[in-house]
């Protein structure tokens, strides 16, 4: 259990830099995208029920968040193959990213124990970060439910439904 993380991060922290490959197997940096907000969400696996459910959301309402200036990126173990197959399958018009080694969930607090399904398992904590254009953290929800979290993220940054 050495390799867990209780670092949390919180509002005012600089948001741990990153470059992970895409589905399409494009890097992607997070300085890179300074001068833009971005919402980073953290989830267990691609292509289970509760993670498609967040995504979906995430694609249906992705027009809310692009008018306001806003990229969206998921991210989580899956290698680019699964991801390719998930954004495929479900039309994901956002980027998706691989972290099979799981250092960007381990700096971001995310990768610990939870409860799953009454049992105390070790995974990734369905997790979202608000990241300023200025590469800091303005909101940090940790375990966050899939169903309604989108609607959540919205009100937080007092988007209106599209």
């Amino acid at each position: 259990m050495g390799d867990m993380t209780d670092a949390r991060l919180a509002p005012g922290d600089l948001a741990p830099d990153f470059t992970l490959d895409d589905q399409d197997g494009a890097p992607v940096t997070l300085s890179l995208l300074r001068g833009t907000k971005v919402v980073l969400y953290f989830y267990p696996e691609a292509m289970t029920p509760g993670c498609t459910t967040e995504a979906c959301d995430f694609r249906d309402n992705l027009n809310s968040f692009k008018s306001a200036g806003i990229r969206v990126i998921g991210v989580s173990k899956d290698d680019v193959a699964k991801l390719k197959r998930f954004t495929d399958r479900d039309r994901l018009n956002f980027s998706v990213l691989s972290d099979t080694d799981l250092a960007v969930q381990r700096a971001y607090g995310v990768w610990g124990e939870k409860m799953l399904y009454g049992k105390t398992v070790v995974g990734a904590i369905r997790s979202t970060f608000v990241i300023g254009a200025d590469g800091r953290i303005e909101k940090a929800m940790y375990n966050v439910k899939a169903t309604g979290h989108v609607a959540r993220v919205r009100r937080e940054l007092g988007l209106d439904a599209a």
